[in-house]
């Protein structure tokens, strides 16, 4: 059985994995459903996303990864930008039985170094547990600024 590791690079938007369902090799494979399973059995922030919302989201974002192996989807990350001075990276995940094989550093700097992010000033992140992880890396916790969160009612 090949267990080749596929690291995709989206484009903006994801269209084809929104779209079509295109995972590694440009193929169709379901992904986005893959997709929604990967963050409902490995995330308590992202459980139960609905897939409109997903499309949506991946719409609006500017960079996405996924990793892959033979069809089934090992991790994912997005970001969003304003090419200059802000990006965020968001929606962070490897599947459970992946963790401690580097995939998460991979998904991570493929993150960081899109053009995109990379002409940023500041990259932001928010991690629920994963502090340690996210300092080698090179990420930096801030007491200079307050994460402030207003909640709508959608």
């Amino acid at each position: 059985m090949n267990r080749e590791i596929i690291l995709t690079k989206h484009f903006k938007g994801a269209p084809g994995l929104r779209f079509f369902g295109i995972g590694p090799n440009f193929l169709p494979c379901n992904g986005l459903c893959k997709l929604k399973v990967l963050l409902d059995q490995n995330t308590s922030w992202a459980k139960n996303r609905k897939i409109k919302d997903l499309k949506n989201c991946l719409a609006n974002s500017d960079v996405i990864v996924s990793l892959w192996s033979n069809n089934k989807i090992l991790g994912f990350g997005r970001a969003l930008s304003d090419g200059v001075y802000r990006s965020v990276l968001w929606d962070i995940v490897i599947d459970h039985n992946h963790q401690g094989k580097g995939y998460g550093k991979l998904i991570v700097n493929s993150l960081l170094e899109s053009k995109r992010i990379k002409e940023s000033d500041k990259i932001y992140l928010m991690t629920t547990n994963q502090k340690d992880f996210y300092y080698q890396l090179g990420f930096n916790e801030v007491f200079s600024q307050n994460l402030l969160i207003k909640k709508t009612d959608n």
